[in-house]
């Protein structure tokens, strides 16, 4: 007897299915709905809910909205866990030596150059070094941490990016992606980062090339970054002919 899905899950009992399937008992059907943990019907209506408790982690910025720097000798590792979207929590496999990185550069038209980014062409503008402290939005993972790179504002130059470029999208090796406004780029405290604490990015903390938006929380500040990808909703339209 062949059944649909829609039948499965909306007519057929337990038993039946096991009895048409040959796979499962009755007995361990039963066996199995008893282990379940009961779920309470959803609510018709808007109802108060207990708020997550420690979520989001106090976030101290400048009244400005800028991150206030700390001295060099504040830095220190990034307490655990790490989250990496991979089945097993890890580093997707990726060329982690920053010197050979390659990094999909596509300004859609809208920047002068476009390609693979190398780390020769890092090189060639200024090298910063910040400490910020770096925390997300639940209590683990934080740390302060002194980065070194390149301000995004110096690479977007680079690029020679028309004015009308709004957003740029940040995709990393395990396909988690950011999208920012070019304004959050462009702020003087945003980085693109291949030292931490003076030492090359481990894969665990985004090796070879990661982002550092350290006014916002952790997340934003995109590890193993492997795609750079610049848009605009439209640009802005031509003089209307007098």
């Amino acid at each position: 007897m062949a059944i649909s899905r829609r039948d499965a899950l909306c007519g057929l009992s337990g038993a039946t299915l096991a009895g048409l399937s040959g796979v499962l008992s009755p007995e361990a059907l039963a066996a199995g709905a008893a282990q379940a943990p009961a779920q309470e019907p959803w609510p018709d209506h808007l109802v108060e809910r207990p708020l997550r408790q420690g979520f989001p982690a106090p976030l101290p910025l400048n009244p400005d909205g800028s991150a206030p720097e700390h001295p060099a000798s504040a830095a220190g590792p990034i307490t655990d866990p790490l989250m990496w979207r991979t089945r097993d929590r890890q580093a997707p496999p990726l060329e982690y030596d920053y010197r050979k990185l390659a990094v999909k550069v596509d300004t859609r038209g809208l920047g002068k150059l476009a390609g693979t980014l190398r780390f020769e062409d890092l090189e060639k503008l200024p090298r910063v070094s910040h400490t910020f402290l770096l925390q997300c939005g639940a209590p683990n993972p934080r740390g302060i941490v002194t980065w070194t790179g390149v301000r995004f504002s110096d690479f977007a130059d680079l690029l020679g990016l028309v004015p009308g470029v709004h957003y740029c999208r940040l995709i990393a090796s395990d396909r988690h992606y950011v999208d920012e406004p070019m304004a959050t780029l462009r702020h003087p405290q945003v980085l693109l980062v291949w030292l931490m604490n003076d030492q090359p990015l481990p894969p665990r903390h985004g090796a070879p090339l990661r982002l550092i938006v350290p006014f916002r929380y952790g997340n934003r500040s995109i590890k193993a970054i492997t795609e750079i990808l610049f848009s605009t909703p439209s640009l802005p339209m031509p003089p209307l002919v007098a």
